[in-house]
């Protein structure tokens, strides 16, 4: 078989790199679109499948337009900005689809067409820069993929636009006062990360190495002055003085204002730390929760589990439909949040749990508490399954699972099906990360 070949690009796999053939043999390449036609190298060979590398594009697809971002190879983020939008929400429709057949096992499931996100562009409501460089020649943007190196990041087209100009104060910040940035093989240097997140107000966080930083009431006072959309509702310094990959650490102090934000979504206000889990797209996380809330089909008598909680971001739009919510979540400061949101919202009928779900959920019914439906929001590793076989005794009239990971969903979802007799009939796709393959799904399972 010969290393060089044109080839058709059939699909996209799940890191967004295109899937051409060469008699019968798989090969993943970088750049490709669905629909073009490629002259390939083949760079690397495995036994069954290879990697390669575009010669020329002989066909162009339909779908493939021009990326906007002039650092779109070099990032590796949106991996899929040089194919037109709605082919993106085709192709994460398709990996929806191929997940809950393939992996679940599920023959008649229907999955609908994936609900965009709308805008498509500047839509993250949290931006984390890792820095990098020298004193002299300082570093903020992104990782380059597969490593810890910092490229310098000029423009980002899904951030919001405050984050950049956040940014751009600190690197005139450490140019003029030579603040020396995080050097991770040597573990020296001071500011290792930048960290943003806006909500009704915007909330900038430091990550340092040490808990000292050199000229930092300028910083402070260049940050408040700042022409951004929405005020600087607090400033945190956040301690890291571990050799580790993890961007927080656990001590902190407040140079101004407070150490959380409020965000809405919907009617429902909510206080969110730092800390905290919160979806970085509130326009498609609107709808997905009212999606969740639909598929409960709440009538007012139910109590529902509410299963890896957050600061009870769906618990509490749960919480207006039905009898009683219970939330459960491992991150303290996040249950802290969710009880003051609860109260902040004027809702009386959601309690909230700190704890491993797996541990609460069977812990809770032992004391006699039962649900009528279980929701469940689980990180990308999905249900452990210690919690599967605690919801599956407890026989919920149904569990509404909403997806980080459908790979996770498909499985727990055959094990809830073989074992415990739920059924999936549909699922829903939300394009919570636009340009990238990322993809969020609502699901219902029944008791069949």
């Amino acid at each position: 078989m010969s290393d060089i070949f044109t080839s058709p690009i059939y699909s996209v796999s799940d890191d967004g790199s295109g899937i051409a053939r060469c008699d019968g043999y798989t090969v993943f390449v970088k750049g490709a679109v669905i629909g073009d036609e490629c002259k390939i190298e083949i760079t690397k060979r495995n036994k069954t499948y290879g990697f390669g590398r575009i010669l020329e594009v002989v066909k162009p697809s339909p779908s493939r337009v021009e990326p906007i971002c002039p650092q779109f190879k070099e990032c590796g983020g949106c991996t899929l900005l040089h194919t037109d939008y709605e082919t993106q929400l085709k192709i994460k429709r398709e990996t929806v689809y191929n997940a809950l057949t393939r992996i679940g096992g599920f023959e008649n499931i229907v999955v609908h067409e994936t609900t965009p996100s709308v805008p498509n562009l500047n839509y993250r409501n949290k931006s984390q820069y890792p820095v990098g460089g020298t004193a002299r020649d300082i570093k903020i943007g992104f990782y380059a993929p597969r490593s810890h190196n910092v490229v310098n990041s000029e423009f980002c087209a899904i951030e919001n636009p405050d984050a950049r100009i956040i940014l751009n104060a600190f690197r005139e910040w450490m140019a003029k006062y030579k603040i020396a940035p995080y050097n991770e093989e040597k573990h020296i240097g001071t500011i290792r990360h930048i960290y943003s997140r806006a909500g009704e107000s915007i909330m900038i966080v430091i990550v340092s190495r040490t808990r000292e930083i050199e000229h930092l009431d300028e910083l402070k006072e260049m940050l408040l002055s700042l022409n951004t959309s929405k005020p600087i509702g607090g400033i945190v310094v956040n301690i890291n003085s571990q050799k580790t990959n993890t961007i927080l650490g656990k001590y902190d102090y407040t140079i101004y204002g407070e150490k959380f934000i409020y965000a809405k979504i919907d009617n429902i206000t909510y206080k969110v730390n730092y800390k905290s889990f919160f979806q970085v797209n509130p326009y498609t996380t609107n709808l997905l929760y009212k999606k969740a809330l639909e598929l409960c089909n709440l009538t007012g008598s139910e109590t529902v589990f509410d299963l890896y909680c957050g600061i009870g971001t769906i618990s509490l739009f749960l919480a207006q439909n039905a009898k009683k919510v219970i939330g459960v979540e491992i991150v303290p400061e996040a249950i802290e949040d969710a009880k003051e949101n609860a109260k902040l919202n004027s809702i009386s009928n959601a309690e909230f749990y700190c704890g491993a779900a797996e541990t609460v959920c069977p812990a809770l019914i032992k004391t006699g508490e039962k649900a009528d439906i279980v929701v469940v929001d689980p990180p990308r590793k999905g249900c452990d399954e210690v919690l599967l076989q605690a919801i599956g005794k407890m026989k919920p009239e149904k569990i509404v699972y909403v997806s980080c990971n459908v790979a996770t969903l498909a499985r727990d979802a055959k094990i809830l099906h073989e074992k415990y007799g739920y059924e999936l009939n549909e699922s829903f796709p939300f394009d919570q990360f636009p340009h990238s393959m990322h993809v969020e799904a609502v699901s219902a399972l029944s008791l069949s």
